[in-house]
This record gives C-alpha cells, sequence and structure tokens, in this order.
C-alpha cells in the first residue's frame, strides 16, 4: 500500500506528503496529509500541493471544513495519521500501528480501542505502547482494565520477564482490581524462584510483594525456601529478598536468618549480601538480629575495612540497641589512629562519632590527643592531621561533641595549632573548629 501510494504520488507530481486518499488496499484506509493548510490556490505543484491533494481537502471540506493542521498531530514516520479500524492483524499497518506509540496522536485511544483489535501485547512488548498502557490503566474505568487483563493474563508469565512487558504487569498489580491481583498472584506460583533470578522478572515479583495481602505473599515467599542463598548472591535475586525482610512481618521470613545462620560474616563481605543483612538490621525482631550479630560482633575490625562489610558495621552503629554499639566502641578501642587512615574503616569511625555515648567520645577524644606531655610532633592527633582520610574523623568530632567537651577538645589543641597549620590538612581541622567558635557565640 505504501509503494501504491508513493507511484500514485509520483506520477501525479503532487508528492508523498500530499497525496489523496488511496482507496482499497487493507480494510480501505487512507493517509492523511500532515497540514491540511495548503492548496493548489497557492501556486505549490510540491509535496504540499499537487491534484492530488486538492482532492483530499475536499474530502475534508464536505466533512467539516479544513481545519489546518492535523489535531492528532504528527508521526514519527512520515506524518501520516492511522485509524484503528483499518488495521489487521499481523499486516504492516499493525506493525506502524505499535509505532506510532508515544506521540500525540494516541491521546484519543483508549484501552478498549486497543483490545478490540487485539494489539495489547504487541503494545505492551514496545516501548511506547508500553508506557501507553500503564498511563491509562492508572486512570481507566473498570471494563477497560478488564478487556486489557483478558488479554494480558494468558502471556503474563512471557511479559514478566520482557523488558517493556514488566511493567504494565507491574502496573496491572498496582491498579488492577483484588480478582486481577488475586489471579496474576496465581500465575506466579511455581514460577517465583525463576522470576526473582531474572533482570526483569525480580521486578514483578517485588511489586507483589508489595502489594498483595499477607496470606498471598506468605503463599509466594514460600517458593524461595532453601534457595535463599541462590538469591542473596545474584544480581537480581537479592533485590527480592530484601523486599521480602522490608514488606513481610519478621515471623514470616525466619527462613531468611535460618539460612544465615554459619554465612553472615561471608554475607557482610558480599556485595549483594551485605546489602541482605542491613535490610536485616533494620526490619528483623531483636531476637532476629541478635542471632545475626552474634557471628558479626567475632570480627569488627576485619568487617570495618572491607570495601562492603564496613557498611554493614555502621548500619550496627545505627540501628542496633546500645549493647551492640557497645560492643563495636570496645572492638576498636586502642585502634582509632590505625582505623581512620584506612580508606572504609574510616566512615565506620565517624558513625561511631556520630553515634557515641558522651562517655565514648570521651574515650575518643582522649585517644585521639594522647598524653598531655607529647610535643606536637608525637601527637595521634597530627597523624590523622596528615592523613587524607583520618582528618575527617577529626572535624567531625569537632562537630559533633557537646559545648563542654568541645572547649575541652580546643584548648587541648590551642598550643598545637602552629605545627597543625604546617600539616597537609591542618588547615581543614583549623577551620572546624573555628566554625564551631563561631557558632557557639
Amino acid at each position: 500500500l505504501e509503494q501504491q501510494a508513493l507511484n500514485a504520488a509520483h506520477v501525479g507530481g503532487s508528492g508523498l506528503r500530499g497525496g489523496s486518499g488511496v482507496p482499497g488496499g487493507r480494510g480501505g484506509h487512507h493517509y492523511r496529509g500532515s497540514e491540511g493548510g495548503g492548496s493548489r490556490s497557492h501556486g505549490r505543484n510540491g509535496r504540499r500541493g499537487g491534484s492530488g491533494y486538492k482532492t483530499h481537502n475536499a474530502r475534508r471540506t464536505a466533512q467539516g471544513g479544513n481545519k489546518g493542521k492535523n489535531e492528532r498531530g504528527k508521526s514519527r514516520r512520515g506524518g501520516h495519521s492511522m485509524e484503528i479500524s483499518a488495521i489487521r492483524i499481523g499486516s504492516k499497518m499493525h506493525v506502524r500501528w505499535v509505532e506510532e506509540f508515544g506521540t500525540a496522536k494516541t491521546t484519543h485511544v483508549s484501552l478498549e480501542d486497543v483490545a478490540k483489535r487485539h494489539l495489547t501485547v504487541d503494545l505492551a512488548m514496545d516501548q511506547y505502547g508500553s508506557r501507553f498502557i500503564q498511563q491509562k490503566l492508572e486512570k481507566a474505568p473498570a471494563s477497560h482494565k478488564q478487556v486489557t487483563f483478558d488479554q494480558i493474563f494468558p502471556h503474563a508469565l512471557r511479559l514478566c520477564a520482557d523488558v517493556f512487558g514488566n511493567y504494565v504487569i507491574q502496573k496491572l498489580f498496582e491498579h488492577g482490581t483484588m480478582e486481577h491481583k488475586k489471579a496474576l498472584a496465581s500465575k506466579l506460583k511455581g514460577n517465583v524462584l525463576s522470576l526473582s533470578l531474572q533482570m526483569y522478572g525480580c521486578r514483578v515479583v517485588q511489586k507483589a510483594i508489595d502489594v498483595l495481602n499477607l496470606d498471598q505473599k506468605a503463599e509466594l515467599i514460600t517458593e524461595l525456601h532453601g534457595h535463599v542463598m541462590e538469591c542473596v548472591r545474584d544480581q537480581n535475586g537479592n533485590h527480592v529478598i530484601q523486599k521480602c525482610i522490608e514488606r513481610v512481618p519478621p515471623s514470616l521470613i525466619q527462613f531468611v536468618v535460618d539460612a544465615f545462620k554459619g554465612q553472615n560474616m561471608k554475607l557482610a563481605m558480599h556485595p549483594y549480601g551485605c546489602r541482605v543483612i542491613q535490610r536485616l538490621l533494620e526490619h528483623c525482631s531483636s531476637n532476629q538480629r541478635a542471632q545475626t550479630l552474634e557471628e558479626i560482633l567475632e570480627s569488627t575490625q576485619m568487617l570495618a575495612k572491607n570495601q562492603y562489610g564496613n557498611y554493614v558495621v555502621q548500619h550496627i552503629l545505627i540501628h542496633a540497641n546500645a549493647e551492640h554499639r557497645a560492643a563495636v566502641m570496645e572492638a576498636f578501642h586502642g585502634s582509632l589512629v590505625k582505623l581512620s587512615k584506612h580508606k572504609f574503616a574510616s566512615n565506620v569511625i565517624e558513625k561511631c562519632v556520630t553515634h557515641a555515648t558522651r562517655a565514648e567520645r570521651k574515650s575518643l577524644i582522649d585517644e585521639m590527643l594522647g598524653d598531655p606531655e607529647l610535643d606536637s610532633a608525637s601527637l595521634p592527633l597530627m597523624a590523622m592531621a596528615r592523613d587524607q582520610y583520618a582528618n575527617y574523623v577529626v572535624q567531625r568530632l569537632i562537630e559533633v561533641v557537646d559545648p563542654e567537651q568541645r572547649h575541652y577538645l580546643i584548648q587541648r589543641i590551642q598550643r598545637h595549632l602552629p605545627y597543625l597549620s604546617k600539616v597537609p590538612y591542618g588547615k581543614h581541622i583549623i577551620a572546624s573548629i573555628e566554625k564551631a567558635q563561631n557558632s557557639s557565640f
């Protein structure tokens, strides 16, 4: 049909965009010119003029006048507008119509229109079509959601694993009826593990865990029993385990805690495992948290110096109880300077400073300042001030201590300021002192 239109345009000398409607063909559809303001009276015989265009304008006038620019916008491929009723499944126009989504001309199309032409599944797997369905589902009436669901449901598993289709399934979970959600959950049954390990399927499983009721969630996650470690070590599956911990009551995720037994140290130093342990520390019960921490606290310094483990130790300081925080602080006692100069452990020490009790901060200050009889060059403070990481620990300490401790700290540092100003990062520490002094006035 496109070739016929092109040939006709060449014969008539009117060009492609100005050609008349082509009768016959597939479903009797025609192409409309992208602009209706031109006519032969303009003296043009080019792309927007020509005899074919006059015929087309005459028809438009008879239907209510020439309205100028096509109200449905230009297509991405040549400026033509297509009528949905003219499209036959499997035809070139079918493919072409799918490609038209994402343009202004689809605003008049409803989900019911799409379903009548059995285009829902094709559009769900198209970048622009998927976005169109998602947007429509948010405000669609119940009848339109139903016809969309009816076409999607038989292909749900395939769409779950599709780069664009997975978003449509997620939207149905989010905006579908309770019956839709229940039916989709039943479709996932038996496939939760495989979907959890798949790049796009894992997103659908996470959405299901987010929106389903507790009984439905519990039924789905039972399929992960015995496969926790496989999921945790997977770049996709770890997100599903995290979502389980976040959205399911602690009593139902004991199987995760049990699977970690004897593995917590290794997982804490794993790029994905460390994330899951952080979620456990945030959301688990006190007993479950204690079960995890019992292993981790045996090697706190080693974890603090690990590129992934340091995040776990920071989480302990933020989310654990006072007893566990004190255990971490005790593990670092006497190693303040060494750990502060470490690329990863320095972040942990900053968290120690931030979350320490007043007594614990006093201990950190004394360790940093050393013996009052030491000369400037021998102070632990100077070793920290010379280091690219440790100097931040000193600055944080000056920032978070209470006024009385700050006064004591500054007094102790005062006589070493001339030497401090000469070391590489000493000026930053002096600036922090001046800022603290100014804020106290």
